[in-house]
């Protein structure tokens, strides 16, 4: 909390995210029904969020002030294997409607909720695997001289 968060290019690329619950919801939905037999289904939230959402999401669901966000060019650096934020820098997000449909199927967790869950069970109670590891951000942050 309170570092500057690297985000690729401009922040404003489009993706969706979705919770591992209401992915292992719709895996059960699918067991045993015929409409589901040879289907390949999309599963996620309903909502599209921008790379800079994301960010802000995360913030929201740690329960941390509002963060400065840093766009970065990741043209501009090697790192070397490690990756820098998590996603591809470019639009990516599906249509859940066939599965809403046919597994008579919604999410039940929304962006901030599904963050929220994630960041209490792997942070909130201390019990994380390892601690997290801001070596790319401070090699971005450092290039661009901006202070961590």
């Amino acid at each position: 909390a309170g570092r500057p968060i690297p985000v690729p290019g401009n922040g404003k690329q489009i993706t969706q995210l979705g919770h591992v619950k209401d992915l292992a919801d719709a895996f059960v939905r699918c067991l045993g029904n015929e409409r589901a037999r040879n289907q390949i289904y999309n599963i996620s939230g309903e909502r599209l969020v921008t790379f800079d959402g994301i960010a802000r999401a995360c913030a929201e669901a740690a329960g941390a002030p509002e963060p400065e966000l840093v766009h970065f060019d990741a043209a501009d650096f090697d790192f070397g294997g490690k990756k820098a934020f998590p996603m591809r820098d470019q639009h990516f997000f599906t249509d859940i409607q066939k599965a809403m449909r046919d597994l008579d199927w919604k999410p039940e967790y929304d962006l901030v909720e599904g963050l929220r869950d994630s960041f209490e069970k792997d942070f909130g109670r201390g019990t994380f695997r390892k601690p997290a590891d801001f070596s790319v951000d401070d090699m971005i942050l450092e290039k661009l001289k901006v202070m961590a």
